[in-house]
């Protein structure tokens, strides 16, 4: 039986394997789930995806499945229950900016109607396929998620800088950062 290549990041825990082989760098469109990959990359700065894909469940669990409309009301009690939630990550800027960026979210929808067009305005409407042969060769920002970043930021979202992007527009399809010789390199191009 031949082997299957893929991307070395996702070889060493079957948790990654399985983020890797059915969501990473598929096209995103939807509002929310695309709100939940703003969350969770911003939790991870400093963090691995590892430690993020172990407490997934509990995010979405804490973060009432990533309803930006209920996370922007959140009230200071709420917020102290967060800090004391060990499923989480327990901190106070990250939580912080995941409230600021659902109040952000709400006033960008509100202004252009919804939240992927946007997005995916960065990359002028349809994924960027990269044809990296080596993890090393894969850049950690771009001048797209330069300009996400920035544009992020002055709306009033947090936790958004360039590399912090580019792993959202990784998450998200937005690239396509899997490696020539990953099978899913091909799968994704077509939306699998």
């Amino acid at each position: 039986m031949a082997k299957i290549h893929k991307c070395a990041w996702a070889t060493d825990d079957p948790l990654l394997e399985e983020y890797h082989d059915t969501e990473w760098g598929v096209p995103l469109y939807d509002d929310r789930k695309l709100f939940e990959f703003i969350v969770l990359d911003g939790m991870q700065a400093g963090l691995s995806w590892l430690t993020i894909l172990r407490k997934r469940e509990n995010f979405a669990r804490a973060f009432d499945n990533y309803d930006p409309a209920k996370i922007a009301r959140y009230s200071a009690a709420k917020k102290r229950r967060l800090l004391q939630n060990a499923g989480i990550i327990r901190n106070r800027l990250k939580i912080g900016a995941a409230i600021d960026n659902a109040q952000a979210y709400l006033n960008l929808v509100n202004e252009r109607g919804n939240f992927h067009e946007y997005i995916w305005s960065f990359v002028d409407g349809a994924p960027r396929i990269n044809r990296f042969k080596a993890m090393d060769d894969i850049p950690t920002e771009t001048a797209e998620s330069q300009a996400m970043s920035k544009d992020l930021k002055q709306r009033g979202f947090r936790f958004v800088g360039p590399t912090i992007c580019y792993a959202f527009m990784q998450a998200a399809g937005l690239v396509n950062d899997h490696v020539v010789s990953c099978f899913r390199h091909r799968e994704v191009q077509h939306g699998r």
